[in-house]
């Protein structure tokens, strides 16, 4: 240990903005107020920075106003105020007006320290006299600090390794003091495995939080730690749920009290403009552990039942159930997984619940007709036809052995799989409308919600496919569209003229039409519909927009649509609506845009979700521009098999000609056979814009593909009504490969490096050595090595003359 102290004691980082202010301050005469939470440096900084010279250090938990009582004299003084935060709600004004005075002093420099922001007392005298503030941010370690403080105190770690103490620790130099010491007392000085390293990392933590609670924590007041504790089981919180789960009526004061406390509660406001708190991880980690040591399992469990039942109350039945799971409350949990299976898988959670589903015991599904139907389309959603008509099968027995409301119910849930399942695709969905028209219109049946855009910018391929419909539109509009509007109840509100809006585009019709067509169903949407379906209506003046080459007004409309489903709470549809602005912005050539969109979007390889299919065919088209052929290739086979089970024919159009696309880029000569499939199957459905906005990405496939071939034995007719199709798509897919020549022009990923990243390679490419870039930055060689790497693996290369060249190449040098 004593070598551990040497260590400690000679390997102080400092913090050089802190210090900067500091001096200012002194130079200046100024109050300095410093604030963060405990074990940023604080005192530390103090101590080292005033070094040998002479100062009085109070701590204000303990003050009199004796020691405040200062003679004046022609020497300055030097008086440190630590603790600060405990002075917050002292009511003692003659305190207050002490140090007050003491401010306003020539002969005296004040330093002020505490966990928390200039408090409300100060706030008059702190504009006044002009404090310097110095917070928490900075006093915590960036990376370059880190490394020199590994390096100074002869860690031995790996680059992985940096980054994750760099992470645990946040960069404070207690959590780092901590890590250095318990390095050397568990005798790791020749470097950790991974292994050790975990199993160090989880020591370091636990003697950071020993002490919090031993050092901070038990000088609370016990009703404060109390409300802490029980708060701490929930990453965020509202006044109206901490008020549910402490049982408290007084949690605004209580939170307010917090705040001042000390640093370590995070304020923002919400979309609503409810503010919304959130514990420093540190602290809600460790009032967790404190929690579970010093109450009962009872008390546990309810604390976690308070907040399960807001958020079901609340209509979040993700975190009820979290909390229900951890409260070990059985039955709490089925019911909301009852409630959700009630719901259309639109708005509902299958996807996000179908651990809690698939978990439940068989005996249990069965005795619920719900949860039955839930199953049913549950499995259907991952992609398991077979095990869905099982459950389907189930509830028809259910249905035909029981009789009354539950009968009813049964009868029901069957009527919305038949016409929601979305693997049965819409074969004899005209029949299954009529009949459920029939039964709703004589009340023999109630339908729950049923949405057919399933939330995409679709009407066609939405829930299901209705591209079989298309080729009798306006006949089947004729026939049938009030009745399908009747059965869907909102959600058919606007359907009828949507569906011919998107048909009609989709055939290259008169554009005018459509747009006519699309702004009545949005009328229509509006006045007592669903959001859902304006997004269709908005999405398909947004296509007609970027066919006529006019993406900005594209842009424009989904930016606005945006806002409104940011308002009216519709997070579902925001996803799409994202990604629907990505396309947009392919066609504009923004990568930087595109960029940012690709490292927050979901990963297909993670977990495919059908839900995420619009997210999905956006990517196979961002990995195109990028030249990554296979990703594109694998992610485009993923989405042919869901067509193919799901039997959605508008997907397996697209897929065949962005898998055409990928093919002949990678100069595999089967694109020829995949690009015929996907023009055949769009001419059986006369639909030209499936092939036409993807623009100068395949126009050079249908240049170079013989399009007559096998037609001259045909019905000269046909050949006629053939050639016509090619000649408008041909002319159509020009006009917007002109409009947009760069359009999945192959490129590669835009790189963003750092100012010291950039620096360093400008220097490297002037000749420069690692240790004289290290001289010239003022950097130890350790910091410039970690730069290095960090340059080379964004850049895509090895070594130094690689990363000049593609730097160069870039324009970022």
């Amino acid at each position: 240990m004593n070598g551990t102290r040497l260590i400690e004691k000679d390997c102080y980082i400092k913090p050089k903005k802190a210090w900067r202010l500091l001096k200012t301050a002194d130079d200046e005469n100024v109050t300095a107020y410093i604030y963060g939470v405990s074990g940023t440096g604080k005192s530390t900084l103090i101590t080292r920075y005033l070094g040998k010279r002479k100062y009085k250090m109070l701590h204000a938990g303990t003050i009199t106003l004796e020691e405040l009582q200062i003679p004046e004299g022609a020497v300055r003084k030097i008086i440190v105020i630590d603790d600060l935060h405990e002075l917050i709600w002292e009511e003692d004004d003659a305190i207050q007006d002490a140090i007050f005075r003491l401010i306003v002093r020539e002969d005296v420099w004040v330093i002020l320290s505490g966990r928390c922001p200039v408090p409300p007392w100060l706030t008059t005298i702190r504009f006044r006299e002009g404090f310097y503030i110095i917070d928490e941010t900075m006093l915590i370690m960036d990376m370059q600090a880190i490394l020199k403080y590994v390096e100074q105190t002869q860690m031995v770690l790996t680059e992985a390794q940096k980054q994750r103490l760099s992470r645990e620790t946040g960069g404070m130099a207690f959590a780092l003091c901590v890590a250095m010491s318990m390095y050397y007392e568990l005798g790791y000085t020749n470097g950790l495995t991974d292994s050790e390293y975990d199993e160090y990392s989880r020591k370091v933590t636990e003697q950071m939080w020993n002490y919090l609670e031993f050092h901070v924590y038990d000088k609370w007041d016990i009703r404060m730690q109390e409300f802490l504790m029980k708060i701490s089981i929930v990453d965020t919180f509202t006044v109206r749920l901490a008020e549910m789960i402490t049982g408290t009526n007084d949690a605004e004061n209580l939170i307010e009290h917090a705040r001042w406390m000390g640093n370590f509660l995070d304020e923002q406001m919400g979309a609503n403009g409810e503010k919304i708190y959130k514990l420093r991880d540190h602290m809600r980690l460790s009032m967790q552990r404190r929690m579970h040591r010093k109450y009962t399992k009872e008390q546990i469990k309810n604390v976690y039942e308070n907040a399960g039942l807001f958020y079901q109350l609340a209509g979040d039945p993700m975190q009820a159930l979290t909390m229900y799971e951890k409260a070990g409350s059985t039955e709490r949990m089925l019911s909301i997984l009852i409630d959700n299976a009630r719901k259309s898988p639109n708005s509902a959670y299958f996807y996000e619940l179908k651990q809690y589903y698939l978990a439940l015991p068989e005996e249990s599904v069965k005795k619920s007709p719900e949860l039955m139907c839930g199953m049913s389309m549950l499995q259907s959603l991952l992609l398991n036809p077979e095990e869905s008509e099982r459950w389907y099968q189930e509830l028809r027995a259910y249905a035909d052995s029981h009789q009354g409301s539950s009968r009813r119910i049964a009868k029901n849930n069957l009527l919305y799989l038949e016409i929601g399942l979305p693997h049965r695709g819409s074969v004899d969905m005209v029949n299954i409308m009529k009949q459920a028209y029939r039964l709703v219109f004589d009340r023999q049946a109630t339908l729950g919600e049923l949405s057919v855009t399933s939330n995409q910018p679709s009407m066609m391929n939405g829930g299901k496919d209705f591209c079989e419909w298309s080729k009798k539109d306006r006949e089947l509009a004729g026939k049938i569209g009030k009745l399908v509007e009747f059965v869907l109840g909102k959600y058919g509100k606007g359907l009828v003229n949507l569906a011919l809006a998107e048909s009609f585009f989709e055939k290259g019709e008169d554009n005018y039409e459509v747009a006519v067509l699309a702004n009545k169903g949005r009328m229509q949407a509006e006045a007592g519909g669903k959001i859902e379906q304006c997004f269709v209506a908005d999405g398909i003046l947004a296509w007609l927009h970027i066919i006529n080459g006019k993406v900005q007004e594209a842009e424009e409309i989904l930016r606005s649509f945006y806002e409104k489903a940011e308002k009216e709470g519709a997070e579902k549809l925001l996803p799409n609506i994202q990604a629907f602005l990505i396309r947009c912005a392919l066609y504009k050539g923004e990568w930087s845009e595109v960029n940012r969109w690709m490292e927050q979007t979901a990963d297909e390889n993670v977990e495919f979700s059908i839900y995420e299919r619009f997210l999905y065919i956006t990517k196979v088209r961002v990995y195109i521009q990028r030249g990554k052929y296979d990703q594109a290739y694998n992610l485009l086979v993923k989405l042919q098999y869901y067509a193919d089970v799901m039997k959605r024919t508008y997907i397996r159009i697209e897929c065949n000609l962005l898998m055409a696309v990928t093919l002949y880029r990678m100069g595999n000569d089967d694109w020829k056979v995949v690009l015929q499939k996907g023009l055949a199957e769009a001419e059986e459905y006369h639909f030209v814009r499936v092939i036409s906005r993807e623009g100068a990405a395949i126009y050079p496939l249908l240049q170079a593909f013989p399009d007559d071939e096998g037609k001259a034995e045909e019905d000269a007719e046909l050949v006629k009504t053939h050639r016509q199709y090619y000649r408008q798509v041909m002319k159509e897919t020009e006009n917007v490969a002109k409009s947009y020549p760069g359009y999945l022009k192959a490129g590669k990923a835009e790189v963003r490096l750092n100012e010291t990243g950039i620096r360093i390679i400008k220097l490297l490419a002037e000749g420069y050595s690692r240790i004289q870039v290290a001289e010239q930055l003022d950097m130890t060689e350790a910091n410039v090595k970690y730069h290095m790497a960090q340059a080379y693996k964004k850049l895509g290369v090895k070594d130094k003359a690689g990363a000049v060249l593609e730097a160069k190449n870039r324009q970022l040098i």
